[in-house]
């Protein structure tokens, strides 16, 4: 309480900012523990830690509505720094174009991104369906009878599906959970005869389970799963996947943004971070701030281009 009382007082802004953090940091993650999102928070979180002089940063799972729930209390919390999150592609970029938000791209001071995973869909081990072919044919013999988990309108899975509708001329049926993890959990009952995760997801819920990855939305085949083929190959032009980045409510101080960035540039350096994070099958793809900022934009434009020619509600 004192030395924010004197850094109120001190007209020195460099003498504050040396104070930060001086109370832990909450990184709100809007899917459930134990899938990709909550792992890529975690991972960057404990070396981020290493990195800022007495960082504490907290994890704080705010699952539900395809991430608006954690991307709304995002948005408003106070922009002091002491709140960041893990905002996702297309996520943040596509349920402000599909629904009322309190919040748009201008509402978050954009940190870095920290990972690009592909998207996939798979299928339980007894399922009969072996091969995209497979899959394609079955959906085409009974449209709208495949159920596909995703994570909820406008969600990455979301579109994957409705982009694979639409470049193979198939049905299927979306059903909605609050993250890629209790999907899974559905597909493994066989609640759902299919789903949808991000490749690093898929991988760790497929890890001694009778779990089966069918394709990968992706232009090439991944170096950590080659045997699995894309749907390019198989003559669909289905690209898919999240980006996860960091980001903050907008108008935190530069001071604040600065360490932050600094301490991801770090991380991305650190082999320790790197190590663990291909350990746990996170595809890294490191976009400083301003080029992530032109690379959501981008997706933006993307996004609502594809809306006007195919609106994603079902």
């Amino acid at each position: 309480m004192k030395k924010t009382f004197f850094c109120a007082l001190l007209v020195l802004p460099s003498l504050c900012a040396a104070a930060y953090p001086e109370h832990p940091i909450n990184l709100i993650v809007p899917f459930p523990a134990g899938a990709g999102s909550d792992l890529t928070a975690r991972t960057i979180a404990a070396c981020m830690e290493t990195k800022i002089d007495s960082a504490r940063i907290v994890v704080v799972n705010k699952p539900g509505a395809s991430g608006d729930i954690g991307l709304s209390a995002l948005a408003r919390a106070e922009p002091d720094g002491y709140t960041i999150g893990l905002v996702n592609t297309p996520g943040v970029i596509s349920l402000p174009i599909e629904r009322k938000t309190s919040y748009t791209l201008e509402s978050f001071d954009f940190i870095a991104n920290l990972v690009e995973d592909p998207g996939t869909i798979s299928v339980h081990a007894d399922n009969p369906i072996h091969s995209i072919q497979d899959l394609i044919a079955a959906a085409r013999a009974k449209p709208g009878a495949i159920t596909v988990g995703t994570q909820g309108v406008g969600s990455a899975g979301h579109i994957s599906a409705l982009s694979l509708e639409h470049a193979a001329g198939i049905k299927l049926t979306a059903v909605p959970f609050q993250g890629a993890a209790p999907a899974s959990v559905a597909l493994l009952g066989k609640v759902v005869d299919s789903t949808m995760a991000n490749l690093g997801e898929a991988i760790s819920f497929a890890n001694g389970k009778p779990w089966r990855i069918v394709g990968i939305m992706g232009p090439a085949r991944s170096e950590q799963e080659p045997g699995i083929p894309t749907f390019h190959e198989a003559g669909y032009e289905v690209i898919g996947g999240s980006m996860r980045g960091l980001a903050g409510p907008r108008g935190m101080p530069a001071e604040v943004v600065a360490h932050l960035t600094r301490a991801v540039d770090e991380c991305n350096h650190d082999q320790t971070y790197l190590t663990r994070a291909r350990n746990s099958f996170q595809p890294l793809r490191y976009l400083k701030r301003d080029e992530y900022i032109q690379n959501l934009k981008a997706v933006d434009r993307q996004l609502r281009e594809l809306w006007s020619v195919q609106p994603w509600q079902q």
